[in-house]
């Protein structure tokens, strides 16, 4: 393989190409269990393929154009503490840790807002208690193994870790941000993120995946690059954690991530998902209620333009009496933009009583612009209250007159009706100035057409 650009190569090839990128850096720190962990992902990969149309849970999501680009791991990248502040929340600005190109940078991370009984850093600083715990959460999420997910494992050398003791309620934003630096080769990333949530806690986590641009990060600039993410959350009896994961990737770059939540009794999980960039990306968000009275909560807004494909695919296993658990996704699609959203929620005969809504809503602005969806629900409880639906439309024709009649002209009463469509995923968001940034980002991709 010496050529960027790859044609007539097999999938089995293919994989075991980027199966040996994977290889070629080890574990940050020493242990038994990450070695083993490694080496059992990397047998998972060789037991499995890579997806294509072919297969059910890839059907309506052309990744094609990933397998014709020859990746090469990640190197390591400087950026300057300048760069990084344009980054940085308000909220977080002393509690935040930074990864380039899934690389830990200790000096442009600042974590000394938070509590002592508090750890955001990477696997390297963790204390000798906590090394050993980490082999009960990092690798031990239930589900199915995909490629993508076991390629992580095989090949991630350090990962962002939030873990936050019993009892404690941390007040400041977590931010974690990912940043990738993409060059004329294309490049593969694979950040991987261990939150955990300890009995009683609660935290508010900024998961934010982004690169290093003058111009806005969804236009193309030839720099290809493939971020490979897996995040693992596990949240104790009682414990609440606010996800805010902001997808913001390249133009033509790749992202494909995987979200596994863990949740006990009592337990509160809200995930509030934005996804603007990439040429495609694909996230896998997937939760297993693993006790009583459980909540999960989750919001989306997917934005896309041109010829992006963006897939949501999610998965909510209520497995205990008295689950709750609310979703609403929306996608708004301009131009040749493709959309999938695929959302299940499980609904077993030992969990009655529960409470399961669940809402795709969305929006098409163009002729050639496309969404599949396919919101299911899977009951065999026979007492519970439970939902699901989805809605395609395009801007009403007698919304537009009403406005203009007020005194808009046409193209302003069109962003004012997108923007309010956006807004109620945004509004969801606890912190001001992400609301902000990312309605900035809706208004100006509004501006476009």
């Amino acid at each position: 393989m010496n050529n960027p650009t790859l044609t007539n190569i097999s999938s089995e090839t293919y994989l075991n190409h980027l199966l040996q990128q994977c290889q070629e850096s080890s574990p940050i720190i020493d242990t038994d269990y990450l070695h083993s962990l490694r080496k059992n992902a990397v047998s998972q990969v060789k037991e499995l393929t890579l997806p294509n149309k072919k297969d059910e849970e890839w059907r309506f999501t052309d990744i094609s154009a990933l397998y014709q680009l020859e990746f090469k791991k990640a190197t390591p990248q400087t950026v300057t503490q300048k760069v990084i502040d344009n980054f940085i929340l308000p909220e977080a600005k002393q509690s935040y840790v930074v990864f380039v190109n899934g690389e830990y940078v200790s000096e442009l991370s600042n974590v000394s807002a938070l509590p002592q009984d508090v750890y955001v850093g990477n696997l390297s600083y963790l204390s000798d208690t906590q090394t050993d715990k980490i082999s009960n959460y990092l690798g031990k999420s239930e589900g199915e193994k995909d490629t993508f997910t076991a390629l992580n494992t095989a090949g991630f050398k350090d990962a962002a870790v939030v873990w936050v003791n019993k009892n404690i309620a941390v007040e400041t934003p977590i931010q974690v941000l990912f940043l990738a630096i993409g060059n004329d080769t294309p490049t593969l990333i694979q950040p991987r993120t261990l939150v955990i949530a300890e009995t009683g806690s609660s935290a508010t986590l900024i998961e934010y995946y982004g690169t290093i641009t003058e111009h806005c990060s969804d236009e193309e600039q030839n720099h290809p690059y493939l971020t490979n993410s897996a995040t693992e959350i596990w949240l104790d009896n009682n414990a609440k954690i606010n996800h805010n994961r902001i997808q913001r990737e390249l133009g033509d770059s790749f992202h494909i991530g995987r979200s596994s939540i863990t949740q006990n009794q009592d337990s509160h999980y809200t995930c509030n998902e934005v996804n603007l960039g990439a040429k495609v990306s694909r996230h896998s968000l997937q939760i297993w209620q693993n006790g009583t009275q459980t909540e999960s909560h989750l919001n989306g807004l997917t934005m896309i333009d041109h010829q992006q494909i963006a897939d949501t695919h999610t998965a909510v296993c209520l497995n205990h009496p008295y689950g709750i658990t609310h979703q609403l996704h929306k996608c708004i699609i301009d131009g040749n933009g493709h959309g999938v959203f695929n959302g299940k929620i499980f609904v077993p005969k030992p969990a009655q009583l529960t409470n399961a809504t669940q809402l795709n809503r969305n929006l098409l602005l163009s002729p050639k612009a496309r969404i599949n969806t396919k919101p299911e629900l899977q009951i065999t409880a026979d007492n519970v209250k439970c939902s699901h639906g989805a809605t395609i439309s395009q801007l009403e024709a007698d919304e537009l007159f009403y406005l203009q009649s007020r005194g808009l002209n046409e193209i302003d009463a069109r962003h004012l009706l997108i923007d309010a469509f956006a807004a109620e995923i945004l509004e969801r968001i606890p912190l001001k100035s992400l609301q902000q940034r990312l309605t900035q980002c809706v208004v100006c991709r509004t501006a476009e057409e």
